[in-house]
């Protein structure tokens, strides 16, 4: 595998199309990644080059995200569980036994769940915007905490806004100083998919199963203190929807872990990609092999 190509694949995971993105030499350290809402692992278009030079990297989307395949939600029960156990899956069959994990938004309840189920695999844990903290949920959370309090319909419709494109819209830009960085394929893209026949009801499954990701936090600390997986934090700090003190609060757990603040918002590899791919090249020498 040339180490500056980027490979786009397919394998099948219990039954479904799992789509990801791999590049860098395969007998390199591997470095996991796992992306948020609303997006997929073309959200790591200009990071995996950074970082394929000396490691292999593999990215890939989420059922019901991207490429992967999104069977209806009547089909397939839509929670983190469900998404950890697709996502071990993956990683069992790419044989994948020592690696660390990159968590952003969606992606961390997910790798962090998957971390906790396979310490021994876990080299370190690099966090962009992944919460794992109540300190962390903003303002903008309180209209999806009422819905965990009362599932009803009336609720559930409430936040049929969520997926919009203006919504999807304000995620990339809330925050961001220089707007033009922001390459407008990256939300119409998401969009597209967030539009598919179906794919609303998906989204809102998934976000009335975020609740089981709040109660398992202190599982997640636990984790944190008894293993002290080496930690970088890379935040985006106008973050509409995870705070500062969200990426401040993990150091309660694990006081060695690197904290560095970008002047951005929730997608920081939008405007700074480059700075990101420094810090983690900088982290991943320090990690065990």
């Amino acid at each position: 595998m040339k180490n500056h190509s980027i490979h786009y694949r397919n394998m099948d995971v219990n039954g479904l199309n799992i789509f990801y993105r791999e590049a860098g030499p395969s007998h390199a350290p591997a470095i996991l990644l796992l992306h948020g809402y609303p997006t997929s692992s073309h959200m790591f278009r200009d990071l995996i080059p950074l970082l394929s030079k000396k490691y292999h990297v593999i990215a890939p989307d989420l059922p019901g995200f991207g490429y992967s395949d999104a069977p209806d939600h009547q089909e397939f029960n839509y929670t983190f569980d469900n998404l950890t156990a697709t996502v071990q899956g993956f990683v069992d069959q790419m044989k994948m036994k020592r690696f660390a994990i990159y968590i952003f938004d969606y992606g961390a309840p997910v790798g962090l769940r998957l971390a906790m189920n396979n310490p021994e695999k876990i080299t370190g844990i690099i966090s962009q915007n992944g919460n794992a903290y109540e300190e962390g949920l903003s303002k903008e959370w309180n209209p999806i905490q009422k819905y965990w309090k009362d599932p009803s319909e009336t609720n559930r419709t409430s936040l049929k806004d969520f997926v919009s494109k203006e919504a999807t819209f304000f995620q990339y830009h809330h925050g961001v100083s220089d707007p033009t960085l922001i390459a407008p394929e990256a939300y119409t893209l998401d969009q597209k998919f967030l539009d598919r026949p179906g794919n609303i009801e998906i989204q809102l499954d998934l976000v009335r199963d975020y609740r089981t990701n709040v109660a398992l936090y202190p599982k997640f600390h636990e984790y944190f203190r008894a293993n002290q997986p080496k930690t970088l934090l890379v935040w985006g700090d106008k973050d509409p929807y995870f705070l500062p003190q969200g990426a401040e609060a993990y150091k309660k757990d694990l006081p060695n872990a690197r904290l560095k603040f970008f002047d951005t918002g929730h997608f920081a590899l939008e405007t700074h990609a480059g700075e990101i791919g420094e810090e983690i090249l900088e982290f991943m020498k320090g990690l065990p092999q």
